[in-house]
């Protein structure tokens, strides 16, 4: 055998078959890696958009790989607090600051010791402790380890707002004639005298005596001075919500002024027992109702803005569960403006606290936005479960079931007369009443 032919055949015949497999396998591997690896880069370039139908017959112009997302892909990232920076967003953050001082006025030990003068401290400590041992009894009667529905403190607001309503507070539409005591009409507006600007009146009310041969007028200073209501003990909305607040805060809790954008205004206690925000209206004797106003009165609401000596918070969401029912226009400033405003007056309240006081409102502050996150979940949880099949097909809504978490026993508007409320638009007759804005007599 000639030797130049013998060398190859003895290579081929030294080379390893299960090591040839592997280094085949090897760059198998490594290019299905690399064509995976194109694969996946390209559909990642061109996921956010889905690609448009084409027409074949025009030419197209090439992908562009490196135009923004859409707003629908970002329309659920968190908002970013913004600074006002139009002249609209910075009237509202004028307004909202000014607003915020409200609960400041409450501070004054001199006007709390006053205004525990005024409440009968005996009575409503007897009603809450009767009331508190029934609600422990009851929880009791549940079982070992139940928790009572309200604690001791909470029972204490609850017996102050029935003698508040019932006995202390008068509700004003119309002042009576001071001569003949007849019925009076409103005629407009008027400047404040001296003295009633000096008591706290920016406005003055000017009303007629109905009875021609009497014709008095009659002034209804509105007074914002709480020190004032405790002497005069009569109102509207506003002097309610500011006189009962206060009471509120004589007794030991923590208070907040509510201000609502439609024209009306009520306080929130803070229940240590069940460490969260409580609703309460005094015009009503309302507690822990915070849907009367949207499906009790028929209300639309935009802004419900909560203030007390520790911040602001926005609390719409607890009074409007459902957005598409009882929301309107939220048109004041941007919702980032929005945001920032309430930081800024959190910043300023709690400028000279500790770091610990600090740390637990801001607890307080994630506790509640849970809880308004989830009125919302509740509220989509709530409206995906009465959709039926035949709806989806037929595209349209049939829904007959009612909301097992609706209020069972909320009616229309109680506080001031029958035709006041009317023209409000809160006798409760439709969910679908709105009020007028002519019609709307100052709170």
């Amino acid at each position: 055998m000639d030797p130049s032919q013998a060398a190859p055949r003895a290579a081929s015949a030294a080379v390893d078959p299960d090591r040839l497999a592997q280094e085949l396998t090897e760059r198998f591997r490594q290019v299905l890696s690399t064509k995976r690896m194109t694969e996946l880069s390209t559909m990642s370039s061109s996921r956010s958009s889905s690609p448009a139908p084409r027409d074949f017959g025009t030419p197209q112009p090439p992908p562009t790989h490196n135009a923004p997302p859409s707003y629908r892909s970002l329309r659920n990232i968190p908002l970013v607090p913004q600074a006002p920076q139009d002249a609209r967003s910075m009237r509202f953050k004028h307004m909202l600051h000014s607003l915020s001082n409200m609960p400041l006025k409450w501070e004054n030990p001199g006007l709390l010791d006053e205004a525990l003068r005024a409440v009968p401290l005996e009575q409503i400590y007897n009603e809450a402790e009767e009331e508190s041992q029934i609600l422990q009894a009851e929880a009791e009667s549940l079982g070992a380890g139940k928790k009572a529905a309200w604690g001791y403190q909470d029972c204490v607001i609850r017996a102050l707002l029935r003698w508040f309503k019932r006995t202390f507070f008068t509700w004003v539409n119309n002042p009576a004639c001071s001569r003949c005591y007849s019925p009076t009409v409103g005629v407009g507006i008027t400047t404040p005298l001296p003295d009633e600007q000096a008591r706290g009146a920016n406005q003055v009310e000017l009303y007629r005596c109905s009875v021609e041969q009497c014709g008095r007028y009659e002034r209804y200073p509105r007074y914002n001075d709480a020190f004032v209501l405790l002497q005069t003990r009569r109102g509207r909305c506003g002097e309610w919500a500011n006189c009962f607040s206060m009471l509120c805060r004589a007794v030991g809790s923590r208070v907040r002024w509510v201000w609502n954008s439609e024209d009306h205004v009520w306080t929130e206690v803070y229940s240590v027992h069940r460490k969260r925000w409580v609703h309460v209206d005094a015009c009503e004797e309302a507690w822990d109702k915070p849907r009367l106003y949207t499906d009790g009165w028929g209300r639309k609401l935009a802004y419900c803005i909560a203030f007390s000596v520790d911040g602001a918070m926005d609390v719409t969401r607890r009074y409007v569960r459902n957005p598409s029912k009882h929301s309107l226009e939220r048109t004041r400033a941007p919702e980032a403006v929005l945001l920032h405003i309430m930081d800024e007056i959190r910043a300023l309240r709690r400028n000279n606290m500790s770091k610990q006081d600090k740390f637990r409102l801001e607890g307080e502050d994630m506790r509640e936005a849970r809880e308004l996150r989830g009125y919302i979940i509740s509220g989509i949880a709530g409206e995906v479960s009465e959709i039926k099949a035949e709806d989806i097909i037929n595209g349209c809504s049939s829904r007959t079931r009612t909301d097992p978490d609706a209020p069972k026993a909320l009616e229309g508007r109680t506080s001031g007369n029958s035709q006041w409320i009317r023209n409000r638009g809160e006798d409760g007759r439709s969910a679908q009443n709105q009020q007028d804005p002519r019609n709307n007599h100052p709170r």
